[in-house]
């Protein structure tokens, strides 16, 4: 179903080798999320003190200051530096912005559509690789790494507990423009930009460039017992990229993974809806069947829609 050629835009000659790339992204993404979070924790203190900056790293929620904190530091310490990153690459270190950012809005407006009801679609799929992955177990031998990223993740999860209790609207369209709208442009650009485009110069070879940056974005998050789903979420956006050639597909598929998952916590915070957000078994085996066919038609229809074959070539 994806062995017809990918329209991508012609890279450019640039400098520096795929790998030298890769090292030089990498390290200028480390460097600048640490200096980030430094200028963070500074500003909280500024802000509200030291009593409120201990609070935010230890999650206090006592402090009425602690969530106002947590989003300053989700803005200023990741949010902000992982969209100047690969900005900063792409237009001073390889000196082409078209070929790996792919800003361009030229694609057929259908192709929003399609996401739309690709991902409205994956649902099922998705629960299928999330309890899949829930129920993974390492080595008796490795059950201490085991047992240090379970507690990672509960971690990681009642940050994000903390950060989505909203009280409003307001709170709620606050978090789908930070988390949603924000983050999807600053990862986008940073993985289905730069880094999908220096493994595709890298293997010569897209597929293997979408899915080795599928992994790598998984693993950036850095939540084991959500990785498969995540890896899945990669692949879905590094397809929408690759086949379109502009990155506001994969920004919008994104969009709609984050911000739907805002506004369904939202909802049911509110009580306005019953389904729990967190429930990982809504749907039923013939459902995730359904999901499968679906998504690989719809799939095979965005394709030759953006790489302007038939819709039905056989």
């Amino acid at each position: 179903m994806i062995k017809d050629p990918i329209k991508e835009l012609e890279p450019q000659q640039t400098p520096t080798r795929p790998s030298v790339q890769f090292i030089i992204l990498v390290a200028g993404t480390i460097v600048l999320l640490i200096l980030a979070g430094i200028l963070a924790a500074g500003v909280i203190w500024v802000i509200y003190g030291t009593k409120t900056l201990a609070d935010v790293m230890a999650l206090n929620i006592a402090d009425k200051n602690t969530i106002t904190g947590l989003w300053i530091l989700q803005i200023i310490s990741t949010t902000i530096p992982l969209f100047i990153v690969p900005v900063l690459f792409a237009k001073f270190i390889v000196g082409d912005t078209p070929t790996y950012l792919k800003p361009t809005f030229k694609v057929p407006p259908v192709l929003f559509l399609m996401v739309f009801s690709i991902m409205l679609f994956a649902s099922p799929v998705m629960e299928v690789l999330v309890n899949l992955n829930q129920n993974l177990k390492l080595p008796a031998s490795l059950k201490l790494l085991e047992d240090a990223m379970r507690t990672m993740e509960q971690q990681a999860q009642k940050v994000t507990n903390v950060m989505l209790h909203m009280d409003s609207i307001g709170d709620m369209l606050f978090a789908v423009l930070v988390i949603g709208l924000m983050t999807a442009i600053a990862e986008e650009f940073l993985f289905r930009g730069c880094i999908q485009t220096i493994f595709v110069k890298w293997t010569k070879n897209t597929h293997a460039a979408i899915w080795i940056t599928a992994i790598l974005f998984s693993a950036f998050h850095m939540e084991f017992f959500s990785f498969l789903p995540r890896v899945a979420l990669g692949v879905f956006f590094g397809y929408f990229v690759a086949w379109s050639g502009s990155i506001w597909t994969g920004v919008w598929a994104h969009f709609l993974n984050n911000g739907s998952a805002v506004v369904i916590t939202y909802l049911y915070q509110q009580k306005a809806i019953s389904l729990n957000p967190d429930d990982q078994h809504v749907f039923n085996y013939g459902s995730y069947a359904f999901s499968l066919i679906i998504i690989l038609i719809l799939l095979y229809i965005y394709r030759n829609i953006a790489l302007k074959k038939p819709v039905f070539d056989f």
